[in-house]
């Protein structure tokens, strides 16, 4: 059960952070999709030009551990308490928002640039939406 809900709630805050991130590209061309999605840096599959929605399983793999690493934290772990789960959302999504500068430094193609305020500035907005879809995606009833 904790494995399932997990992969659930890791499925609905790694779409909502994806479009959100797709969204902002396509209005302001700032690559902040393009680095979501970005394994160009990772030795052997980054030599592949993955189609799309190849892209988008590797980002939701990643997204599916957080929702499993959520659950277990309160399934197993931590009493659940409203503060507690905000507050295990934004750290968990404070940790992904924190891989901004370094898959931005090891990016081969094109992403914005190392200290872009506005793409930071998007980048976070996006995992605080995705942080506010895992806490919320969290509750089955």
């Amino acid at each position: 059960m904790m494995f399932k809900w997990g992969v659930y709630i890791g499925t609905t805050s790694g779409i909502a952070l994806g479009l959100y991130m797709w969204f902002v590209e396509l209005a302001t061309e700032i690559k902040v999709y393009t680095l979501l999605m970005n394994v160009d840096f990772i030795p052997v599959i980054g030599d592949i030009h993955w189609p799309v929605y190849i892209e988008w399983l590797f980002h939701m793999i990643i997204s599916w551990g957080i929702g499993v690493l959520f659950c277990y934290l309160f399934m197993k772990k931590i009493q659940v308490t409203m503060k507690r789960l905000w507050i295990a959302a934004f750290l968990l999504a404070g940790g992904a928002a924190a891989s901004y500068f370094p898959l931005t430094a090891l990016a081969i193609k094109e992403t914005p640039g190392l200290f872009d305020l506005t793409a930071i500035a998007y980048w976070l907005i996006g995992h605080a939406i995705y942080a506010i879809v895992l806490k919320s995606s969290y509750y089955r009833t």
